[in-house]
């Protein structure tokens, strides 16, 4: 395979809902790039894309997939992007490797949240998008209807390259306002005429291509200028202009097709390999230092490995991006993420299996892949000696369903680890944590499905039959008022025994609290004069400020430390539901000591029993996690979506639009949020999404106090 200059490649990421016929155009691009002589079909079960049994037991894109065409003298790179909302770890990582959006558009149904989804990301990462109609041959296509619409919800920049002279079955021929002419196609997609444009369609034509040429001119000052001096510009100039505006993401251009049919696809390459700038055109990638690697194929190599997939008979397949330099098969490098190093032996074009080629170099800013690393993971940076790049730039999104899991047979949980710590290296949105706290391993997803996509993978190819349970919630303890207790430690059993007596005062503690220089008990005073303070911030957040106040040596000061930790023993296992505790201050001011008999373990004890007494008297409360959830829903569904909410305890913070959809902020309680990704699409018929990430930690009701008080005393009386 000719190996390409970097100024003759382009990186896009085909996105968008589900359903939105994204792999089936992926076959068409294949078809058309003369990858493959046959086009597969979703339902037949045989393209190119959804090649995992789990996909096409599914009938969706599960993983995303990588491919690559020729068309007029440049490499387009593509990722077909699974359109679930629980599979969007490859639309995410797709749109950081690649400079492009390529979102699909399904002209049956219009914009769906999905497209919206990906229209934020793409946003939010900075990337030009190119609009693409698909689907227009349905009898529900309405195209002008679309191209409103999505003018409508992604302003001004919306700009519509081409048009169907008839949608619908009858769907056969395009109009292209760049080229202004009509190209028609035969119903299995074979281009039969390129022709001038019709009359009855002249004026549309005309109309588009003076706002084409407008947006055109927009993107360079020197066509601005022949623009106001002539109102037209040539075909040559446009693609120049348009060129501009899409690295300057300044322009959505707008295109159709068929892709089940192949009707437009050809000439949507055509657009991508002329129009589409290459990756030398784009803004460079910033390393963990902050400065920018531009795409430059005469600096010293740098590869950042973004993807890792599995292969029957050939073991993990690690595909990468040469971010600079020129990578040559044979090359020795550094694993800057983990301090090893590799040698390169073999370097593929990207695609899966039979579909991908051996070459012998890369430039940068391509795509590639490599297999038989010794130390490669996803998110590493391979550098060439004269390198010095770490590159850590794909933020994933915060998970939204959770299970605790299990193998059947206790015996195979190390072997269940190790496949699913397999399965987040294909799918980093899959996250594995073994929970010290919840004494669970929990398994952390996008939705359901996700996580029903994980166990399948798990049972079938590595035939390990696993549980889901529902995972503990991570309650925190806390106190209200302050509370003084005393307890004495003593142990006689022949020889030096054991003795240790601890006087502490506990409180709630906040951030910036002074320090009282009396308490009042039961009608006696105690005053402090605090020798020393200790702050110490905990792992599962929130302080425990430790004060020495005692005065006249009634605890010698080196058992102040056994003391701090049989409390912070007791921290990690408050007494109402043996859940962490959180900001407390103990201030211990009075004791008493053994001149023989007194040792480290008899003060831990003594302190530990002294703190748990007194926390059990200063009104202890249960917090709970709660999280800010974000809605986005079509407004007829507005009404019976916040009553959800309101019905899992959640408070609604405000309102607004996004695009055609209405948002609703809400903060709401984690134990409430176990099964919403489920109860939300079943409500919306899944035109719905959400996204969730932690705000803090509230008290929760007295009578949901009680139950969890009552559950936790039943759970102790069984073991």
């Amino acid at each position: 395979m000719k190996v390409y200059k970097t100024n003759e490649i382009s990186n896009l990421a085909i996105v968008g809902g589900s359903g939105a016929g994204k792999t089936t155009l992926a076959e068409s691009m294949l078809f058309e790039g003369g990858v493959i002589r046959r086009r597969g079909t979703v339902n037949g079960k045989n393209t190119v894309c959804d090649s995992y049994p789990v996909e096409q037991e599914y009938g969706y894109s599960v993983f995303s997939t990588v491919f690559n065409v020729e068309r007029a003298g440049r490499k387009l790179n593509f990722f077909d992007c699974p359109g679930s909302g629980d599979f969007s770890g490859g639309a995410v990582t797709a749109l950081n490797i690649c400079d492009v959006a390529l979102l699909v558009v399904n002209a049956a149904y219009g914009i769906e949240v999905g497209t919206q989804n990906s229209f934020r990301l793409a946003s939010k990462l900075n990337k030009p998008v190119v609009f693409l109609v698909n689907n227009v041959d349905s009898d529900k296509c309405d195209y002008d209807k679309t191209l409103d619409d999505l003018k409508r919800d992604f302003g001004g920049k919306v700009i519509p390259v081409q048009f169907p002279v008839a949608s619908g079955p009858d769907f056969k021929s395009i109009v292209d306002v760049l080229s202004m002419k009509q190209y028609t196609y035969a119903a299995d997609g074979t281009p039969v005429a390129v022709s001038d444009i019709p009359a009855s369609e002249a004026d549309k034509a005309q109309n588009m291509h003076d706002a084409l040429v407008e947006a055109a001119a927009g993107g360079d000052e020197a066509l601005m200028e022949k623009f106001f001096e002539t109102m037209e510009l040539t075909e040559e100039e446009m693609v120049e202009g348009l060129k501009k505006g899409l690295a300057t993401n300044g322009i959505y251009p707008v295109l159709c097709c068929s892709a089940h049919k192949n009707v437009g696809v050809g000439r949507l390459l055509d657009f991508i390999a002329g129009v589409v700038p290459a990756v030398d055109e784009f803004p460079g990638t910033p390393n963990t230092k902050g400065e920018e690697v531009k795409c430059d194929a005469s600096a010293p190599t740098s590869l950042f490995f973004f993807k890792t997939e599995l292969e029957q008979h050939i073991g993990e397949v690690c595909y990468f991006k040469v971010m600079s330099g020129t990578l040559k098969t044979g090359s020795d490098m550094d694993n800057a993420s983990r301090g090893s190093k590799e040698r390169i032996t073999q370097v593929f074009t990207p695609g899966r299996g039979n579909f991908r080629q051996q070459v012998e170099e890369m430039a940068a800013g391509d795509l590639g892949c490599t297999v038989k690393l010794k130390d490669v993971k996803t998110g590493n940076t391979l550098n060439s000696k004269d390198a010095d790049n770490l590159f850590d730039f794909i933020v994933y999104p915060n998970t939204k369903f959770s299970r605790a899991i299990r193998p059947e047979n206790e015996a195979d949980t190390e072997k269940m680890m190790a496949a699913v710590n397999r399965l987040h290296e294909q799918d980093p949105t899959w996250v594995v944590e073994q929970s010290k706290e919840l004494r669970q391993i929990l398994i952390h997803g996008q939705g359901e499905f996700h996580l029903r996509t994980l166990k399948w993978l798990v049972e079938n190819n590595d035939k390990l039959n696993i549980l889901y349970d529902e995972p503990r919630i991570p309650y925190r303890e806390t106190i209200t008022k302050a509370a003084r207790a005393d307890y004495r430690h003593k142990k006689q059993s022949g020889g030096s025994g054991q003795f240790g007596e601890v006087h502490l005062i506990v409180e709630p503690y906040k951030e910036g609290q002074p320090m009282p220089e009396v308490y009042r008990f039961n009608g006696q005073e105690y005053k402090m004069s605090i020798k020393g303070q200790d702050e110490y911030p905990l792992d599962w957040g929130g302080k425990l400020v430790f004060i020495n106040s005692v005065v006249g040596g009634a605890i010698d000061a080196r058992f102040m430390p056994a003391i701090l930790k049989g409390i912070m023993s007791r921290m990690e296992q408050g007494p109402l539901t043996g859940s962490y505790a959180r900001d407390v201050r103990v201030i211990v001011y009075d004791g008493k000591m053994h001149p023989v008999d007194s040792n480290e373990i008899s003060f831990m004890l003594a302190g530990r029993n002294a703190f748990s007494e007194a926390f059990r008297n200063a009104g202890p409360k249960i917090l709970e996690p709660i999280y800010d959830v974000e809605v986005l829903t079509p407004a007829d569904f507005m009404g019976d979506v916040m009553s959800d909410l309101q019905g899992r305890r959640g408070m609604i913070m405000g309102m607004g639009s996004d695009g055609g959809f209405q948002k609703l902020n809400a903060k709401v309680p984690l134990k409430e949020m176990a099964s919403y990704s489920t109860t939300l699409s079943s409500i919306t018929g899944g035109a719905a999404s959400f996204s969730m990430s932690f705000s803090s930690y509230e008290l929760v009701p007295t009578d949901v106090q009680d139950k969890l008080i009552k559950e936790f005393q039943e759970k102790q009386e069984e073991e």
